[in-house]
């Protein structure tokens, strides 16, 4: 399914990695909404088809489910109003410009803070980690800029640095 015009937030999408040593390394972002994002009945009507696909009717009164309120935390494009779900894979999602062109690291783009289109596939994990209906990322396609989250660090300009002769110490 296709989640339109949503704010990506720490976007780990070219490089695999994991939190933990051991742990498999994926590819993840956390998307944020408008609690009244047009999308949102869609989300949620999704989150229970897996739901009733796995357990039938004896869907667990501890299921955990992946949209989250945005109050939750206190940063960046999260807050009253807001709604965010994160979403993981192992595969290397597609990433794609506004007009359809791949996206490299090098672009700069999709970052946090900009608005983008994603592709998520729901669905239900019953294992020893819990019972909980989890978003798979597919795809990112960047959709137009925002303003990015946490001051973003850009990458220095070579005017940014003096020429130094070789007899010159900056500490003498």
């Amino acid at each position: 399914m296709q989640v339109q015009n949503v704010r990506i937030s720490f976007p780990n999408i070219f490089t695999a990695s994991a939190f933990a040593e051991g742990q498999t390394k994926k590819f993840s972002a956390t998307f944020i909404m408008d609690d009244d994002h047009p999308q949102m009945d869609m989300l949620k009507e999704a989150i229970e088809q897996v739901a009733v696909a796995k357990w039938d009717k004896k869907i667990p009164s501890s299921l955990k489910r992946p949209l989250r309120d945005g109050e939750e935390k206190d940063l960046d494009g999260f807050g009253e109003g807001t709604v965010f779900f994160n979403a993981s894979n192992t595969k290397r999602p597609v990433l794609k410009d506004k007009d359809l062109s791949a996206l490299v690291e090098d672009d700069g783009k999709p970052y946090a803070g900009c608005y983008v289109n994603a592709i998520v596939k729901p669905w239900a994990q019953d294992n020893q980690y819990g019972k909980r209906i989890n978003f798979s990322l597919e795809g990112i396609q960047f959709v137009r800029d925002g303003d990015a989250f946490g001051g973003a660090a850009g990458v220095a300009d070579a005017d940014d640095f003096d020429a130094i002769e070789d007899d010159e110490s900056m500490f003498s």
